[in-house]
Order: structure tokens, then C-alpha cells, then sequence
């Protein structure tokens, strides 16, 4: 992508930052400054006015407490997954939370706490100590934090949720400075909002949530020749809409780069690949997946195993990764859809994809969760991602472009909802919401933050605001 000019700082002195601040602050033109800005996908050229990194609730309230001083505003952030939408920086403390790396499990309650700047891998190896599975991502470094404050939809989610909604307790920096605890009895308005509203209401140090009494799944991968694309994804739709809620899965073609990293059977090929996790005993782990051996994969991964390695099950890539993509909530997924989607990702296309993907909903995803937060469910029977590598501008460009063709592709099967967690792109962020909800996240944020102090990667308005989301400005009335 086109590099930008570094942001000029504001009349202010930054160098009083680290007079105010405890942790390591990176000011523009300091040796550090340019690794400390970068988030997981290095596509995405943040330039803040200043990098903090608070190594506790105490430094990072004093964070917030200098940026509001200096008339400067805070986005958090962990791994930098989705860093798109965040927009221009210009005025902005990045504030990075990977020295808060703390993880406590308690197996009696079982409940895990693990500070903002944790990784799923070190939650999932912690917990698999005692017999235990977490909500995890679909990969070891998606940030704990960021995966469930926007959502959370794992390998599991079909049968129990959501991560955001088995949340149990917040540890938040408010806008004020202030350090709280947000739970179902303390700041329950605080509590509703961060659980699905992200980053809009401070800064979250550290979460509470559930942990499992299960450690194996029967999981793997069915994989197809790329030419059978379109016939093992009618078969595959057609059966994921009466599955149990105790089967999780995605479909995806994969177009496998020919390099050595790749396993033999798979390099340079154009592959369809289902993968999944089974809830049940291996008996009725294969009857549920029956119809999907049927049409004989040639490779069939699915056995027991334990769910700590599920965290690399989908085999997503690790570490910073330039990357493109665009994403859809679909509500059906008929002949004609699939058709469309095949011929403008599959073999023959074109396409510089490395992957398009279709995850599976429903099940408990689709019925409102008891106690829940700002998304109590997730509507539509699958999520849609197109991704593309952008390691130079011209592939940034290609592979954009192939992505947002694939999601014009099925955009006529969208809901009107987007899955926030998965939009790389600036969104309008009522869109993740429904319209009570986000109308009441609307007013507590006019609350919670009143001079608008906190910039979030989907931003939400106060009531009767107009805010800057990514690049776009997007008026919203007070009720939608």
C-alpha cells in the first residue's frame, strides 16, 4: 500500500508523554517508533501521534489520562488482526497492551483471566492443564482481547456461543482514567457494552471467562480437488443447514502457493478443504459427517484429538502478514450463489486468492444467549472472508480488488448485518448490531465517554453524532 507522511505531532510537547506515562512511549523519528506501530497485518500503515505500552491497569490508566491531558485521543490494541478500519491515527496514542501477558486459570470455577495482551496459545496450553478447552480463534496469535470483546466465533461456537457472551468479568480503564471491574452486578451498563462494543468504552486489561469440562474433539480436514469446488460446497451447505449444534465447520478453497513450506500432496494445487470440530463421541461424530465422506475426499484427517491442538487446526498463517480481504454475513446460499462464487474464486478464475471461506452458523450463534452482551446472536447461516496476499503495492491492489470481487459475488445473498471481527474494511458499525442495540451502545458511549476520547477500529457514535469510521463518515440518527 501507498506509504503515507508521517503524521505531524499537535502544538503539544510529546516528548511530556513519558514525563506522564509509565511503560515504553515511541514518539515519530524514534528508533523504535516504526516496529512499535506495526500491527499484525503489516499492510496496514498505522502513523500515530505516540506508541504507549503500559505494562499494567495503573500505566495504562495514566495513558489515557495524559493523551485526554494533551488533547490527544487512545485506541487500543493488541495484535493489530484488524487495524483496516481504524483509519488515520493523526492525534492518536496507539496504545499496544502485549506487555500485559498474565494468565490465571481457576479449575474449581472454571473460569480463566488473562490480560489484554495475551495470545490464544498461551490461554489454550493453560488450560489444557486441567482439562479444559477455551473458546479460542482459529489461530495461536489472534489476541484474546480483540477475538472476544468484538464477538468470538470458534470451534465450539455452534453448540456454546459466542466467546463475548461467556465473557464473565472486565478489568477497564474507563475514559476518566479510572480503573473498574464491569460484571453482571458491577458497571452492568459497562459490562453489556464492552462484551460485543470492542474498544468504543476504554481500555480492557484483562478478562474473565468460561473454560470448558472437555479436552478432546473429533476434528480435522476432508480434503477435494479444487474442480470439485462447486459440487462439495452444494453438498456441503445443503448438509450444514440441518447439522447438529455439536459440529462446527468451514469451506474453503485454498490456492496453495508451490513453495516448499507447503505440504507435497498439496503444493501449487487449487484444493477445497472442509474443516471442523466435532462435540460427541466418535461414533456419533462419524454419523454426522457421513454425507461429507461420501463424496470421498482424498485426504480424510478427522479422528480424536486433543482440543489444545485445535488452536492450529485451520492452519492460518502466524505472525505479521500483509493481507486484503473483504467479508459478508449471508443469510442463504442457493444454486445460484454458489455458482456465482465458484467462477470467480475457483480454478480457472483468475483469482490471486489465497483462500475464500464460508463458515458455518446457526445453532446456538443464531438464538439469543442468557445474560448476553451487545450481540446476543449472530444472524445469517454463514460468514463469508476473501483473502489475498499484499506484500508490494501492485499485489495490495490485485488482491483487493479479487477479494471485493469475490464478495460482489454473493453480496445478493447478504443479511444486512456485518461480523464485525472479520470486516478489515471501514463498515458502518450499526451493521453489527441490532437496531435496539446498537441505539443503546450509541447512548452509552455519549455516557461512557463524553469528549470522545477512545477511537475504536469500528467506531461507534454517541446518539445524534456523526464520527469518522475508517476513512468515511457515516451520520446516524439517535434511534435505528
Amino acid at each position: 500500500m501507498t506509504a503515507q507522511p508521517t503524521v505531524p505531532a499537535p502544538a503539544t510537547d510529546l516528548t511530556s508523554l513519558r514525563d506522564l506515562c509509565g511503560g515504553a512511549v515511541h514518539l515519530p523519528g524514534d528508533p523504535g517508533y516504526d516496529d512499535a506501530r506495526m500491527p499484525w497485518n503489516v499492510a496496514v500503515d498505522q502513523r500515530p501521534a505516540a506508541v504507549a505500552y503500559p505494562a499494567s491497569a495503573a500505566e495504562a490508566a495514566e495513558v489515557l489520562r495524559a493523551a485526554a491531558a494533551l488533547g490527544l485521543r487512545v485506541a487500543a490494541q493488541g495484535t493489530g488482526h484488524n487495524a483496516g478500519p481504524l483509519g488515520s491515527l493523526e492525534g492518536v496514542v496507539l496504545l499496544r497492551t502485549s506487555a500485559m501477558t498474565g494468565v490465571s486459570v481457576d479449575p474449581e470455577r472454571q473460569v480463566a483471566r488473562a490480560e489484554a495482551g495475551v495470545l490464544w496459545e498461551d490461554v489454550v496450553t493453560a488450560v489444557a492443564e486441567h482439562g479444559l478447552t477455551a473458546l479460542h480463534g482459529s489461530s495461536p496469535d489472534v489476541g484474546v482481547a480483540g477475538y472476544s470483546l468484538g464477538g468470538g466465533i470458534g470451534w465450539y461456537a455452534r453448540k456454546l456461543g459466542m466467546q463475548t457472551n461467556n465473557l464473565t468479568a472486565l478489568e477497564v480503564v474507563t475514559p476518566a482514567g479510572e480503573i473498574v471491574r464491569a460484571d453482571a452486578e458491577t458497571n452492568t451498563d459497562l459490562f453489556w457494552a464492552l462484551r460485543g462494543g470492542g474498544g468504543n468504552y476504554g481500555v480492557v486489561t484483562a478478562l474473565e471467562f468460561r473454560v470448558f469440562d472437555f479436552d478432546t474433539a473429533y476434528a480435522g480436514w476432508l480434503v477435494y480437488d479444487g474442480s470439485r469446488a462447486a459440487e462439495v460446497l452444494r453438498t456441503w451447505s445443503a448438509w450444514s443447514l440441518d447439522a447438529p449444534d455439536e459440529v462446527t465447520t468451514s469451506w474453503r478453497i485454498l490456492n496453495v502457493p508451490p513453495i516448499e513450506e507447503m505440504p507435497p500432496p498439496f503444493r501449487g494445487r487449487t484444493i477445497v478443504v472442509i474443516d471442523g470440530a466435532v462435540m460427541g463421541t466418535d461414533e456419533e461424530a462419524a454419523a454426522i459427517l457421513a454425507p461429507l465422506r461420501a463424496l470421498e475426499p482424498e485426504f480424510d484427517t478427522f479422528e480424536r484429538q486433543p482440543t489444545a491442538a485445535l488452536v492450529r487446526l485451520h492452519k492460518d498463517p502466524e505472525g505479521p502478514t500483509p493481507a486484503a480481504s473483504d467479508a459478508l454475513v449471508l443469510g442463504s446460499l442457493p444454486d445460484a450463489a454458489i455458482d456465482a462464487l465458484v467462477a470467480v474464486t475457483g480454478p480457472g478464475s483468475g483469482s490471486s486468492l489465497i483462500l475464500a471461506e464460508l463458515r458455518q452458523l446457526g445453532g446456538a450463534l443464531g438464538r439469543p444467549h442468557d445474560g448476553a452482551g451487545a450481540m446476543p446472536r449472530m444472524e445469517g447461516q454463514f460468514l463469508f472472508l476473501a483473502v489475498g496476499i499484499a506484500a508490494t503495492p501492485e499485489m495490495a491492489v490485485k488482491s483487493q480488488a479479487d477479494a471485493t470481487r469475490a464478495a460482489d459475488a454473493v453480496a445478493p445473498w447478504q443479511t444486512c448485518t456485518h461480523y464485525l471481527n472479520l470486516a478489515e474494511n471501514p463498515v458502518d458499525p450499526a451493521k453489527g448490531y441490532d437496531a435496539e442495540s446498537f441505539a443503546r451502545l450509541q447512548a452509552l458511549r455519549a455516557e461512557i465517554d463524553p469528549t470522545g476520547l477512545m477511537k475504536a477500529n469500528h467506531q461507534i457514535p454517541p446518539s445524534a453524532a456523526t464520527e469518522a469510521v475508517g476513512d468515511v463518515d457515516v451520520t446516524l440518527p439517535a434511534q435505528r
